[in-house]
């Protein structure tokens, strides 16, 4: 079972890119990020065309999120995380899928930091900590990926120097990410590829991608019950090279039957 995750960066704007993807790397889960699109614009049928089922949660202009399942339909779960009523952003969802239990997510980038963003930010992941937790006392298979707009480790930057101050990689965010592995959840990529310098996002502006000057935003971590199960993982960098592509490349893991 390969299971990915895919800031796509506006799924409208970017629906040629997505699905070249989907034809040449046939993963059977994709969890996808900023949709940028209302509900009723997301383009379901084209997907269905390729063989996903699909559920989603969007917003239009902002965030978005939805999971993919190939010859399958993903049964919805959840919808949004829970702890503030006022909260409208279009962030979380979660879909059971082949036995395994599916949380896609795409977290607040918190810039500038010090300010609203970031409170909001460290707020949201408080939450999302608080649901994570639950999902471990269940005991059941979860696989928790998506864009968490945190960098994680120096080995996880081209120049750590000049993202101190950032709300990606400032210590309070860390620390949340930390925070979540202490819980019992394993960074399946940072666990296959130890001293590895693996990014998944390249900013559009000052040659990023040309210089290889890349950040590992996009993140996969299992749950203990499924932990056993993982083979292998890795980017599609290439993909980061398209035409019109996302600053972002599809992140994803194998996992061998149960």
């Amino acid at each position: 079972m390969r299971i990915a995750t895919f800031n796509v960066n506006g799924i409208n704007g970017r629906i040629d890119v997505l699905l070249r993807w989907l034809e040449e790397a046939r993963p059977d889960i994709v969890c996808l990020q900023e949709l940028k699109a209302p509900q009723e614009k997301f383009p379901h049928r084209a997907l269905e065309k390729m063989g996903y089922g699909a559920v989603w949660h969007g917003q239009k202009s902002w965030n978005g999120v939805a999971i993919l399942a190939h010859e399958a339909d993903p049964i919805e779960t959840r919808r949004g995380l829970g702890g503030d009523r006022d909260d409208s952003h279009s962030r979380y969802i979660e879909a059971a899928v082949n036995g395994v239990l599916i949380g896609c997510l795409y977290a607040p980038n918190g810039n500038p930091a010090p300010g609203p963003k970031f409170d909001y930010k460290l707020s949201w992941y408080e939450r999302f900590l608080a649901h994570a937790e639950d999902l471990l006392a269940t005991g059941a298979p979860v696989v928790l990926a998506g864009d968490y707009n945190i960098i994680p480790s120096d080995l996880d930057v081209y120049a750590p120097e000049r993202w101190q101050g950032d709300a990606l990689f400032r210590p309070e965010v860390r620390d949340l990410f930390t925070q979540l592995l202490e819980q019992g959840w394993t960074d399946a990529l940072r666990h296959l590829h130890p001293e590895e310098r693996i990014y998944t996002f390249w900013d559009y502006f000052r040659n990023a991608w040309g210089r290889n000057a890349g950040l590992r935003l996009d993140h996969l971590l299992l749950s203990p019950s499924v932990f056993g199960r993982l083979r292998q993982g890795g980017v599609n960098r290439e993909v980061r090279g398209w035409e019109h592509a996302s600053d972002h490349a599809p992140t994803w893991i194998e996992l061998s039957d149960e």
